[in-house]
């Protein structure tokens, strides 16, 4: 599917009694959320690298087809802060290949206290075995230079459009042949829900900049009371309005 919708992780307890009925038991949550969507964005890796044998056993517990999103370990990111990357990126990936075909973009959060070095994120970015795709997040302004943005289009990585408050925090620049957005927390009532303009806008943002052809990745990491699920579903119809292949969601 070019335009790929889930969220940001699956495990949450308040999503008992909505996206998970009330009797199905937690080691099934997986499997409950596979039936719904396609893609979800494994954020658990960031606090503690899965090992090698979790990773498989999530392949085997997923259909054909459902990819896996992995944000990479906060050693790498918040700990090294990029520095060094051949071995926290060799363990990352050998681990995140037990997910074989299921595995989707390696996402690179930055923390919001680490200024821009090209350099250091070009060599990070060059670690990364060829073919994967690797979604960049910086959270300091000081990233949104010429220097940076030739950087990620060298290397085919994307930038990583980033919401906060229904708003663009990052420039809306295309610098891969694929996209990747993540949704953090929108304005409506209750929070953190999207209201459905701010959701039809993106929408239309990815429509106007990547052909249909492209695929894009689309992540809700606004999970509390479930908000995550019910904006993925609006923003898939939104898409599919505007003339998209959208993956599965709820109520498809």
């Amino acid at each position: 599917m070019p335009l790929l919708v889930g969220t940001s992780g699956w495990q949450y307890a308040d999503w008992r009694g909505g996206l998970y009925s009330q009797d199905l038991p937690q080691r099934l949550w997986l499997e409950e959320y596979a039936r719904h969507f396609a893609t979800v964005e494994n954020n658990n890796a960031f606090y503690r690298l899965p090992s090698p044998e979790n990773f498989a056993a999530w392949r085997e517990r997923t259909p054909a087809g459902f990819v896996m999103a992995v944000k990479a370990s906060r050693y790498l990111t918040h700990i090294k802060r990029l520095h060094d990357p051949a071995e926290p990126v060799e363990r990352l990936m050998r681990h995140a290949s037990g997910l074989g075909d299921r595995l989707g973009p390696v996402l690179l959060q930055l923390p919001p206290t680490l200024r821009a070095d090209a350099a250091v994120l070009d060599a990070a970015l060059a670690c990364f075995p060829a073919g994967t795709r690797v979604a960049v997040e910086p959270r300091h302004p000081s990233w949104w230079t010429d220097e940076v943005r030739t950087v990620l289009e060298r290397r085919g990585a994307a930038l990583c459009w980033a919401d906060a408050e229904s708003r663009p925090v990052t420039p809306l620049w295309r610098t891969a042949d694929w996209g990747y957005l993540r949704f953090h927390h929108g304005r409506a009532t209750p929070w953190p829900r999207y209201g459905r303009q701010a959701l039809a806008t993106w929408a239309g943002r990815v429509a106007d900049t990547w052909p249909g052809t492209a695929t894009v990745y689309a992540y809700f990491n606004n999970d509390p009371g479930g908000a995550a699920v019910a904006d993925a579903v609006v923003f898939a119809r939104a898409a599919r309005r505007a003339g998209r292949d959208v993956s599965r969601t709820p109520g498809d």
